[in-house]
């Protein structure tokens, strides 16, 4: 949402800020109602501040899979779900995760965009925090019931799940050791 939202509103901060111009440019208009082009500027540069606030946000949260454990990164809320916790991965479109039908108003308008796109559905066996901590930092869509999962939706949903079930399963089998005799170099005989 953020990706889609914060280019816009820079356009829109720098229309506001070419629109102030004109008042600015006239000296007369800029002495005897300065309140015209002050209020544009104003308003121009603080969308912009709220559109690079928004593109800061966007680029601060990802998700990626660590040896022991899946660090998901908001801008508020850092969480290390241990590999222990996760029952399987599994993908879903959008549109299956959240019906478009069962959807209403903004929520809609939200996810009309992206109800094409695959994510990833992460059943766990309880939630690393309580569901109510997780639903004030974290977006409704996060949650497509009240099952422990959690839903992610990347850029390239198959690799993050290969690379994430290859993590998850190396991370929980204990590191295997070559035995010295075991290459088969060892067993060629020595003269």
């Amino acid at each position: 949402m953020l990706d889609r939202w914060w280019p816009m509103l820079f356009l829109m901060g720098l229309a506001l800020l070419a629109t102030a111009w004109p008042f600015y440019s006239d000296l007369y208009t800029r002495l005897t109602a300065g309140w015209q082009w002050e209020t544009l500027a104003g308003v121009g540069g603080g969308v912009m501040l709220i559109s690079l606030f928004m593109w800061a946000m966007h680029k601060s949260a990802y998700v990626q899979p660590f040896s022991d454990h899946l660090l998901l990164a908001t801008p508020f809320l850092r969480m290390k779900i241990s590999y222990s916790r996760i029952k399987r991965a599994t993908s879903a479109n959008l549109a299956v995760l959240f019906p478009p039908k069962s959807l209403r108003g903004f929520k809609k308008d939200i996810l009309d965009p992206l109800f094409k796109l695959t994510a990833v559905v992460i059943e766990l066996n309880a939630l690393p925090m309580p569901a109510s901590t997780l639903r004030l930092f974290l977006s409704p869509f996060f949650f497509k019931d009240t099952s422990p999962h959690i839903v992610i939706l990347v850029n390239d949903w198959m690799s993050f799940s290969t690379e994430l079930e290859s993590m998850r399963t190396s991370g929980n089998e204990p590191a295997r050791k070559m035995e010295r005799n075991s290459s088969i170099l060892n067993k060629l005989p020595r003269e």
